[in-house]
């Protein structure tokens, strides 16, 4: 009687050890399972340092380029791995939380690199399957991108491979952009731009409105001011955002009393303080978040991957 006793309690002693391993599993496998998808804080996201500030720089004006005359989003993100998710699972995690491309036309793309894995692929929007097909997403990866990886090029194949997705999304009768739609955007790229350039309306201003008189002078340094923005940001919306800024700025500028002395600048007409340029103006804090975001575009699961 006793050994059968003794002979129970060890089986619920290693039923209740197998219960708490299975428990244990249960709880810790999805804690750890997926890799978390990364803040979008620009068109280039490089969580790996593989790409140098250069090539991201070129890479999202190219981009941006491209949004600004077709309407369309492309983005990348090379992260070191995606396991134990396959890059086909991550990928559309990225897409489902990135939102690329316009709401409703859906016309984004999204080249995910997992440079650990070797694994590669291109995420296509709604909008786009029609042109970007999977064929010729793949077409994309064996032909232009993967041959310059498995050299180490992998500036030159992200560069080549989004020079190839644009040619292809430019065939594809897509609605033009709203001259609107990037504005925020826009202007958070601008960044710390903004302050200097509303402080030099003031100085500008004061200069312009000596020679041309204060109308003429207010308008001339409200269209410096915005060709200077539409040389930096290429946005027609926010030069003409910050033309009239800077006209109203220059305009209404010795209308305020300012302290006339040494060290303090101009006096009377077109004049401006030292500290002038402190008081008022927009912040250019946005550029923390890369000033970019999606449109709000739909994913559902089209296009290719590949590895090298």
């Amino acid at each position: 009687m006793t050994v059968m006793l003794l002979r129970h309690r060890r089986a619920a002693l290693s039923r209740g050890g197998l219960l708490v391993a299975f428990l244990f599993l249960a709880f810790a496998l999805p804690a750890s399972a997926d890799v978390a998808v990364p803040q979008l804080t620009g068109r280039v996201v490089d969580q790996t340092g593989t790409l140098s500030s250069g090539d991201v720089a070129a890479l999202t004006q190219k981009l941006r380029d491209f949004e600004t005359r077709k309407g369309s989003q492309i983005a990348v993100l090379i992260v070191p791995t995606t396991q134990p998710e396959t890059i086909e699972q991550y990928a559309i995690r990225v897409a489902d939380a990135w939102k690329i491309g316009r709401k409703k036309v859906d016309d984004g793309a999204i080249l995910v690199v997992a440079k650990d894995d070797r694994h590669l692929r291109i995420e296509v929007g709604y909008g786009l399957e029609g042109a970007l097909t999977d064929v010729t997403s793949r077409r994309i990866i064996d032909e232009v991108i993967t041959p310059k990886f498995r050299t180490g090029d992998f500036d030159g194949g992200i560069s080549d491979g989004v020079d190839r997705i644009i040619s292809v999304i430019d065939g594809e009768p897509l609605p033009a952009p709203a001259p609107s739609t990037s504005f925020s955007s826009d202007l958070g790229e601008l960044g710390p731009v903004v302050p200097f350039a509303l402080f030099a309306s003031l100085f500008v201003g004061g200069i312009l409105r000596t020679m041309l008189g204060r109308l003429l002078g207010s308008v001339a340094t409200g269209g410096v001011l915005a060709a200077l923005a539409w040389f930096l940001v290429g946005s027609f919306g926010l030069a003409l955002a910050v033309g009239a800024i800077a006209f109203v700025l220059a305009f209404i500028a010795d209308l305020v009393p300012m302290t006339t002395g040494p060290g303090t600048g101009y006096s009377r007409r077109g004049s401006w303080s030292s500290g002038s340029s402190s008081g008022g103006g927009w912040s250019g804090g946005s550029s923390s978040s890369g000033g970019f975001s999606g449109g709000g575009g739909s994913f559902g699961g089209g296009g290719a991957s590949g590895s090298w």
